[in-house]
């Protein structure tokens, strides 16, 4: 429920790397992203390292393929998605924390460089097919009309009566049929 949205900007560090999972086998995509924060040096007049953040991105489905095709090592990169930790045990049993990203979107930064986007096109076609079995679902549960006497609204595109307005007449649809032309 409380997730942490987060957008990193900075290199990648390895080369995007099929995974597969070993409880469900879905394939999925990761790298490594490091953002390094620049400051100027006031007595050289230099820019110089600050700071560094060291991530692992995680890529499901399409963006796991996208990713794998167009992310290589070195590339400037903006990636936005969740970011949590995960507490992990080496081989020699010392506790170990690493900083993990679940991307919902990876795109390279353009303030550094020029790229040409592409777009992919679903390779699978969907027909719609109208017959009266498909007529008679709603939400692919079976359905039937309901007589225009039982239902619990109906549409009426007449205006209030401005003589007698109802109790649940807008005041302004009154006000305006009120001062309207006749």
């Amino acid at each position: 429920m409380y997730e942490t949205y987060v957008t990193i900007v900075g290199n990648v560090l390895n080369p995007p790397e099929w995974r597969r999972t070993s409880t469900t086998k879905s394939l999925v995509t990761t790298f490594k992203v490091a953002s390094t924060s620049r400051r100027l040096d006031k007595e050289t007049g230099r820019w110089v390292d600050g700071n560094s953040l060291r991530v692992r991105v995680t890529c499901w489905r399409a963006l796991a393929g996208n990713v794998a095709a167009s992310v290589t090592v070195g590339d400037p990169v903006i990636v936005t998605g969740r970011l949590y930790t995960r507490d992990w045990q080496d081989e020699q049993g010392n506790k170990r924390l690493s900083y993990e990203l679940e991307a919902t979107a990876v795109g390279h930064d353009l303030t550094r460089g020029k790229s040409r986007f592409e777009r992919v096109r679903a390779s699978t076609a969907t027909s719609v097919l109208e017959d009266e079995q498909s007529q008679s679902r709603v939400g692919g549960e079976p359905a039937e009309p309901v007589a225009p006497e039982e239902a619990p609204v109906q549409f009426d595109d007449t205006p209030y009566d401005v003589d007698e307005p109802s109790a649940d007449a807008p005041a302004a649809s009154v006000e305006r049929l009120a001062t309207a032309p006749a």
